[in-house]
């Protein structure tokens, strides 16, 4: 949606947004322990001699979990990538149906792929009380498996919520200031 106009308003799809902006905002704490882990393993490392697997194990998983909850906050703030080369070019009209059509013959069926797969992968991992292969490395890896479905659900939210704002811009009637 072009920063310059304001999202239709829907009580179901506030409701979503303000979930995933909660969870974003204390997901994005993960950020600052994330370099403060960086900081002393650094520190560790080249003043002491002395690096920690499980210390950089922690980066790699504080990391993930950032980057796989940011996606969902990402689309609610509307600050995802986009590649477009048509799209701005088209009526914003059109920009609506092609968001919706992008979202659910796109993105949510890719969700939902990822979902179901990764199921038997947290499961699996959980059965074998996997852990890491590396000496001293953190245990219970089924536990940062387990963001993988539980973020692309969160994921899935966003994307259901800027499809009903798609479709609340496009019920309106007045279309003379778009």
């Amino acid at each position: 949606m072009n920063a310059k106009k304001q999202a239709p308003r829907s009580r179901v799809a506030d409701a979503l947004d303000n979930f995933v902006l909660r969870i974003g905002r204390v997901t994005s704490w993960l950020c600052a322990v994330l370099v403060a882990i960086v900081i002393l393993q650094v520190a560790l490392r080249y003043g002491f001699a002395q690096g920690k697997v499980a210390l950089e194990e922690l980066q790699w998983h504080l990391y993930a979990i950032a980057f796989l909850m940011g996606l969902s906050y990402a689309l609610v703030t509307n600050s995802h990538v986009r590649v477009d080369i048509l799209t701005p070019r088209f009526p914003y009209r059109t920009r609506e149906w092609v968001e919706i059509f992008g979202i659910v013959f796109l993105l949510i069926p890719f969700i939902i792929l990822v979902i179901l797969h990764s199921l038997n992968f947290v499961g699996d991992s959980w059965t074998h009380s996997e852990r890491s292969m590396a000496p001293m490395g953190l245990p219970y890896r089924w536990l940062i498996k387990s963001f993988i479905p539980i973020c692309f659900a969160l994921w899935g939210l966003s994307a259901v919520s800027r499809v009903i704002r798609a479709i609340t811009y496009l019920k309106r009637k007045n279309y003379a200031t778009d």
